[in-house]
């Protein structure tokens, strides 16, 4: 299929905005000689302690031959349900390296904290930069310089973005990413969510909401809502960063073992010491950052990509921005409907065909570029196959031909909406992010007076007195990364809901995040410039007629008189600079990029 015109016109200006820089990132890699083992270029003293506390069969192999050697950095912790399952995986691996003839050894850890532990606390303020602190904690564990290929054990929200910024700055390595899969599915979203809005009308007690949450969040594996983690997964494959179907498959299962132990046979064949060398920085390029950004939009993705795939670009050598964001979704039909975007999760997703049949769907609409390279033979058609088990071995077999149910998964002729559900606001408050795949299409405009507010918790304080019990644009500013991190301010859509739930008109207006939960509310986030750093939010003023309309893509506002003449609003940053650790990231707060730029401190990657 001839690919879509507007993605190849994207593609080709990021690739010629990104020239010069992509040049010298692709430096790295020639400069860079794979043929001989990493280990050997290290001296012998060095080398020594490379294998000192390896088994005996790995020591023997690391000194005396030319096995391969396989590193893997692992986001492992047992208080994550997502990460937990990692706990096996090393054994696993070092077992299945062997097979292949290698020797696989964890090169170090990184942090990986729950959004969904932190949502509404302090330890927010912290979530966004942990994704800086992972890309950083991967390069140290990869500054060994003694491995030929990598495996990256990381599934949720700021984890994979990170992994994959530090292991993008260590181009000439082959890297695999190995995921746990989601947990089965327990209390239905649709409850979780209505039972989440009684209690913030207080028509249930926290007993009751604590056994519903329970029963949502209920065993290993990752949060089975399409929120950041499941779109991070989706994003692995469309990238060609993951053995095909390996996202959505089940922690503790044959399947997932043999997934695992497959990438870790592939990750040994791939090296420079083969004849299939396929390092990351040459998989990673524009056509699979293109692909990336489409996937989202088909998928109606988290919104913390519009922050993210800058990111992860940046290290990669490639410069992108929001427009072309706005232009491929355009264009990209939405063909899911998983919550928050619909009632399914996504194991329903999984069942009903998944990622082969999307990505087969895609590449026939010439939405994806199928001739990317990926860690696997066949390029992105690969990724039109699921897995299976036959006895024992691993095999692959075209996805189903139809989806398993239209509700949740269509095909790209006969999509949910014609164009993606992610979009771009512009207009005299700046620009911003809006997630209207899980909007009404006639609440996907609102014009109302702003009330403006610089916490979460000051909403929360005005909901209960009944303040809100209006129409209204509900603003809250002094939310962006260099203000206090950029927190995701997930209290708040249960509030919002229940006021549209009344008949108001309402919509939120932030320099804060809402992520993959973005719920039935219009939401106008990452607004850039921030409020902090002079922008327009900072001159908004109670009664201030905001218009946010996620159709026309505009982000307004009606003052009665010259509100650009306004001083902005001091915002008061006092109650974010100490508690929680958060003075140790006070440098990070000062450096860090707009939400357009990537939203962090490690800045221009060049």
């Amino acid at each position: 299929m001839m690919l879509n015109p507007t993605i190849d016109a994207v593609t080709r200006r990021i690739a010629e905005r990104s020239a010069e820089r992509r040049r010298r990132y692709l430096d790295l890699i020639d400069a860079y000689d794979p043929t001989t083992p990493a280990r050997v270029k290290l001296a012998e003293a060095n080398q020594a302690h490379t294998s000192a506390g390896c088994a005996v069969q790995d020591k023997t192999m690391l000194l005396g031959s030319k096995w391969p050697s396989i590193g893997v950095v692992t986001a492992y912790n047992d208080m994550l349900s997502a990460h937990a399952p990692y706990e096996r995986f090393p054994d696993l691996i070092r077992k299945a390296a062997r097979e292949a003839g290698a020797v696989a050894q964890v090169a170090g850890g990184v942090p990986a904290m729950c959004d969904g532990v932190t949502q509404g606390f302090e330890g927010m303020e912290l979530s966004l930069f942990s994704r800086d602190v992972i890309a950083l904690s991967t390069a140290v564990s990869l500054s060994h310089a003694t491995f030929d290929s990598a495996l990256l054990l990381g599934i949720c929200d700021k984890i994979v973005p990170g992994l994959l910024i530090g292991a993008l700055r260590f181009p000439w390595l082959p890297v695999i990413f190995v995921p746990g899969g989601p947990m089965p599915s327990g209390l239905p979203n649709k409850e979780k969510a209505a039972r989440r809005q009684a209690f913030a009308e207080g028509k249930i007690g926290r007993e009751a909401l604590l056994q519903a949450e329970a029963e949502s969040y209920h065993a290993p594996g990752t949060c089975t809502f399409y929120g950041t983690a499941n779109s991070n997964q989706m994003l692995m494959e469309v990238m060609g960063l993951h053995l095909p179907g390996a996202a959505f498959v089940n922690p503790n299962t044959p399947l997932r073992d043999a997934l695992t132990a497959a990438a870790t046979h592939r990750a040994g064949r791939i090296t420079g010491l083969g004849d299939d060398y396929r390092p990351i920085g040459r998989i990673i390029d524009e056509k699979a950052i293109v692909n990336a950004i489409v996937g989202l939009m088909a998928t109606g993705g988290s919104t913390n990509h519009f922050i993210h795939l800058p990111a992860i670009a940046a290290a990669a050598g490639i410069k992108i921005n929001w427009d072309d964001f706005a232009d491929i979704s355009h264009v990209t039909p939405l063909m899911t409907r998983i919550y928050p975007n619909g009632a399914a999760d996504v194991n329903h997703f999984h069942a009903a065909g998944g990622m082969g049949f999307l990505t087969r769907e895609l590449i026939d609409a010439g939405l994806l570029h199928a001739d990317i390279a990926t860690v696997t033979q066949g390029g992105l058609a690969a990724y039109a196959q699921e897995p299976f088990l036959a006895g024992e071995t691993i095999a692959w077999r075209d996805a189903p031909a139809a989806s398993g149910d239209e509700s949740i998964l269509r095909g790209a002729r006969a999509p949910f909406s014609t164009d993606g559900g992610l979009r771009l606001l512009t207009g005299p408050l700046g620009r911003a992010v809006t997630k209207v795949s899980a909007v009404a299409e006639d609440k996907r405009a609102v014009e109302a007076p702003a009330l403006v507010f610089e916490s979460q918790a000051a909403v929360q304080a005005a909901f209960k007195q009944g303040a809100l019990d209006r129409d209204c644009i509900v603003v809250v500013r002094g939310q962006g990364p260099r203000a206090n991190g950029m927190p995701e301010l997930h209290k708040l859509m249960p509030l919002l809901g229940a006021l549209q739930d009344r008949g108001f008109k309402v919509a939120l207006v932030t320099d804060g995040r809402m992520s993959g939960a973005s719920g039935k509310v219009l939401a106008a986030i990452h607004v850039t410039p921030e409020a902090a750093e002079g922008g327009a939010l900072a001159k908004l003023r109670d009664g201030d007629v905001v218009r946010v309309d996620g159709e026309a893509g505009t982000l307004s506002v009606m003052a009665p008189e010259d509100w650009t003449a306004r001083s902005p609003a001091p915002i008061d940053l006092n109650g974010n600079a100490r508690g929680v650790g958060r003075e140790l990231f006070a440098l990070f707060r000062r450096n860090a990029a707009s939400a357009e730029a990537g939203g962090g401190p490690l800045g221009d990657l060049d």
